[in-house]
C-alpha cells in the first residue's frame, strides 16, 4: 500500500508544453481535499455523476454496448487527461477498463495512487501533460474541465486526438465563454468560495464552435455536443450549452483516405423542466 505525500509545491515532473506551472500548483494545493465531497473539490463531486452518465451514453451508443453491464469497458484502454486525484479514473476502472490517468500536479497523482491502492484498483497514474501518453493509443480518451487550463488549447487537442485509436472516442467537457459563465463561475462561485479563487480565467473558455473546430482540425469527427445545465435537483444534461458542455468525437476505423464524413447522432440530453437557456 502506498501513502500519499502532499506538499505545497508541485513535485518533479518532465517538462510538458501543455502544462502551465501556476495552474498545476493551484490544483496541487487542493490535492489533500480532492476526495472530500464537502471540501474544495465539492463541485467536482456534484458534477461527476453527470459526467459518468454522459460518457456511458456515448460509449454505449458508439460500441453498441449493453447499457446494463457493470463491466461495459472490459478490455478497453482508457486515457483520462487532467485526472486530478482520480474522481473519474476510478469509476472507469470499475467498468473494466485499463485506465491510464495523467495530471500536471504531482500532489494530486500522489493522492490518486494512494486512494486507488486502498481500493484495489490498478490505474496507471502519471505526472505531466498530454505529452505523457505520446505515441500510445486508447479506445476512449477523456479530458474534463481541463482545456481551459492548458498553455495551447489547439496543441492540447491535437495531443488528445493523437491518442485516440482507430475506431476510438474522445469525450471532453469545458465551460462556455458566455455572460452566464462570467457571472456564475467567476463572479459568483469563486467570489463566494464555492470554487477556490483563481480556478478560472474566463478569457480562456472556449465556445462549442471553437472547440469543435480544433477537434476537426486534429483529424476527428465531432458526433455530439450536449449542454450541462442547472436544474432544480442540481446538474443535468440538457440542450443549453450556455454554462458548460460536453463534446464527443471519434476516429474512423479506416483513416487512410483522409475523408471527413459528418454524422449526426441523437442528442442524449435529458431535458429538465428547469434548465438554463
Amino acid at each position: 500500500m502506498t501513502t500519499a505525500t502532499v506538499t505545497t509545491a508541485t513535485t518533479y515532473r518532465p517538462v510538458h508544453a501543455s502544462v502551465i506551472d501556476r495552474e498545476a500548483a493551484h490544483f496541487g494545493r487542493m490535492a489533500a481535499e480532492w476526495w472530500d465531497p464537502k471540501g474544495s473539490s465539492a463541485m467536482l463531486h456534484r458534477l461527476n455523476p453527470v459526467r459518468l452518465s454522459y460518457i456511458r451514453q456515448r460509449v454505449d451508443s458508439h460500441w453498441d454496448l449493453d447499457d446494463q453491464s457493470f463491466q461495459a469497458l472490459r478490455g478497453r484502454r482508457v486515457l483520462d487527461v487532467g485526472c486530478g486525484a482520480g474522481l473519474l479514473a476510478e469509476p472507469l476502472a470499475r467498468l473494466g477498463a485499463h485506465v491510464t490517468a495523467i495530471d500536471a500536479a504531482g500532489e494530486s497523482i500522489s493522492v490518486a495512487r494512494d486512494h486507488a491502492a486502498r481500493r484495489g484498483l490498478a490505474i496507471d497514474y502519471r505526472v505531466g501533460g498530454v505529452e505523457a501518453a505520446a505515441g500510445e493509443r486508447f479506445d476512449l480518451v477523456t479530458s474534463m474541465e481541463v482545456i481551459e487550463h492548458v498553455a495551447d488549447p489547439a496543441a492540447f487537442v491535437r495531443g488528445l486526438a493523437d491518442a485516440v485509436a482507430p475506431g476510438g472516442v474522445l469525450v471532453m467537457s469545458t465551460p462556455n465563454r458566455t455572460w452566464l459563465t462570467r457571472l456564475a463561475l467567476v463572479e459568483g462561485a469563486e467570489r463566494t468560495g464555492i470554487i477556490p479563487r483563481g480556478t478560472h480565467d474566463w478569457d480562456k473558455f472556449l465556445t462549442p464552435d471553437e472547440l469543435a473546430t480544433m477537434v476537426r482540425d486534429a483529424g476527428l469527427e465531432v458526433i455530439d455536443t450536449t449542454g450541462l445545465t442547472l436544474s432544480a435537483s442540481g446538474f443535468a444534461l440538457g440542450q443549453s450549452r450556455a454554462l458548460d458542455y460536453f463534446l464527443t468525437a471519434r476516429r474512423g476505423s479506416d483513416t487512410s483516405s483522409g475523408e471527413v464524413v459528418t454524422v449526426t447522432l441523437p442528442n442524449p440530453a435529458t431535458l429538465g423542466d428547469a434548465t438554463i437557456s
